[in-house]
């Protein structure tokens, strides 16, 4: 990693704020937070953090209040919607708990899906499906609908289609929580090793044991956080919002 690169994320003193009968939530406050290219971050927080509004702002699903936000260079915080979805296209991969896979299409059609909206010729597509799903060791598999599959090769799937056309981010969203103990392990194995090939990693998640596996572990409390280690501020306000 080259000491002088700016980094993938980066993110000052930002804040979010929801209007909850007459009173003023403040979801996130005053976040600064730094993701370089090659790293592995958990967050983790319980029900109620501010850890599901971070995830939010973070994959470009919702703004900041205040506060500025950097992805890949390129300043978010104040994009149109249009300019936002084509971010997330092209610059997150999104993994998600629930899998949230089609069923009526095969693996390789489920991965295909992202290529598609992003205008990749069907043979280009094709083939970058492929790859991803290999990377995932589901290369025998890219033909079975997610009924023919286990939880974990769902899982796999769902990770594969956020791999293709290589993000420069993935953003998981408890990835293991659908998941028994024994497939979950599988699937934070994989999750490190695609890291260990260079994929950058932000993961959420309310389970300890899951966190520790990550480079870095950042605690979200009331909207405020801190690298594990550290000491986090007094929070301004004990309102919360988000998971």
């Amino acid at each position: 990693m080259e000491a002088n690169r700016e980094p993938l994320i980066r993110i000052e003193t930002l804040s979010k704020l929801y209007k909850m009968g007459g009173e003023t939530v403040h979801a996130l406050n005053e976040i600064t937070l730094r993701v370089d290219h090659g790293d592995f971050l958990a967050i983790i927080g319980p029900s109620g953090s501010g850890k599901s509004t971070l995830m939010n702002v973070i994959g470009c699903l919702d703004g900041p209040s205040s506060g500025k936000y950097w992805l890949d260079g390129e300043e978010v915080s104040r994009l149109r919607e249009g300019r936002l979805a084509e971010i997330r296209n092209r610059k997150i991969g999104f993994i998600f708990q629930g899998f949230n896979l089609l069923s009526k299409l095969s693996a390789l059609e489920n991965v295909e899906l992202p290529l598609i909206y992003r205008g990749v010729p069907a043979k280009l597509r094709k083939q970058q499906a492929i790859e991803a799903l290999a990377k995932v060791g589901l290369e025998g598999r890219v033909r079975h609908k997610p009924s023919e599959l286990s939880g974990g090769q769902q899982q796999r799937v769902a990770i594969a289609r956020a791999l293709a056309g290589n993000p420069p981010i993935l953003l998981a969203d408890e990835p293991t929580g659908a998941l028994d103990t024994r497939t979950g392990a599988e699937v934070m194995q994989l999750m490190k090793d695609l890291n260990g090939q260079g994929h950058t990693i932000v993961l959420i998640t309310h389970d300890i044991a899951i966190s520790k596996q990550a480079k870095r572990v950042i605690r979200i409390q009331d909207g405020q956080i801190s690298e594990e280690g550290g000491e986090r501020r007094e929070p301004q306000s004990s309102l919360q919002n988000g998971g």
